[in-house]
């Protein structure tokens, strides 16, 4: 795998554009995204604790019968055998055309089966045997309730070797933030730790900052919620609905060489599927609307 090249931040909207998105396991929610979003899209496919690998199957397949790109989450720990896993990669690779997958540990303290991490699922080599083209694997800029920052880096480290070595792409989705400092931070301490992995940022979709506090307790965010706190103080919003867009203009001011590994997006739909898809629109507009402002005052200052 080759390292990243300096972004410039003007293209990061243009990233965002494509962004990935993530819908449930039970698949009811296609016909919301197909309203809501561009056919042939990334879609993750939550695993959550005591999920049927059977109900991701079918969900995935009828994510690409609907022409977009299943992306399943593969939760180690929920695996109960290794003919389990074996028998779901196959599935996913036979029936719904899967070849990218996102590898986590699962929300359970104990494992069901033999693989306790999803390092244990990279060296079964049954991703090299179902023909898996790409791992996405989990990223956690504000640090994780049960890993620290250190050890955390080895796993991304091991799987950057196992990458290059088995010449799978491998690239990190983040856990969501509410503003950019933890991003650009974790960055660079990848960097620092010759990580040249590609990083997808988690963006938490707009949603009541009831709802958004309630997830980031959830998925252990802890930092970045006084950023939350503040849009509430600023702003006096209790109901109104708050997306990332403060995370989005930290990271486009940032020096290019500090978002050179960002290689797009993921949505996390906290607030449904039509909210965060309007949010994806209008700000992809305002960023046109920007730039051709830009455009039109550059015009004006040459040709006074």
């Amino acid at each position: 795998m080759t390292a990243s090249v300096p972004l410039p931040s003007s293209e990061l909207a243009a990233r965002l554009a494509a962004a990935s998105v993530e819908i449930s396991s039970h698949g009811h929610q296609l016909q919301e995204l197909h309203d809501h979003f561009a056919d042939g899209i990334d879609v993750t496919i939550t695993f959550l604790p005591g999920d049927n690998y059977r109900h991701n199957i079918e969900t995935a397949t009828a994510l690409r019968r609907a022409g977009f790109n299943p992306v399943p989450h593969i939760a180690a720990r929920e695996m109960n055998s290794q003919p389990a896993l074996d028998d779901f990669l196959a599935r996913l690779r036979g029936e719904a055309d899967v070849t990218r997958i996102l590898l986590i540990a699962g929300d359970v303290a104990a494992a069901k089966g033999p693989f306790k991490s999803t390092l244990d699922v990279c060296a079964s080599g049954l991703i090299e045997t179902h023909g898996i083209t790409r791992v996405s694997v989990a990223g956690h800029p504000e640090g994780h309730p049960f890993l620290d920052q250190a050890h955390a880096l080895k796993v991304l480290a091991t799987w950057r070797d196992w990458g290059r070595q088995t010449k799978i792409g491998v690239d990190v989705v983040t856990q969501f933030c509410f503003e950019s400092a933890p991003i650009l931070q974790w960055i660079g301490e990848l960097t620092k730790a010759n990580i040249d992995l590609p990083v997808i940022v988690g963006l938490a979709g707009p949603a009541t900052p009831a709802t958004l506090t309630k997830f980031a307790l959830r998925c252990g965010i802890g930092n970045s919620m006084r950023a939350l706190r503040s849009q509430i103080g600023r702003f006096g919003r209790l109901l109104t609905d708050t997306g990332p867009d403060d995370v989005m203009r930290g990271l486009r001011v940032a020096p290019a060489a500090a978002t050179a590994p960002i290689a797009g997006f993921h949505l996390f739909p906290f607030g449904g599927l039509r909210k965060a898809g309007a949010w994806l629109r209008d700000y992809d507009r305002d960023q046109l609307r920007q730039a051709e402002r830009a455009v039109a005052s550059t015009v004006a200052t040459q040709n006074p």
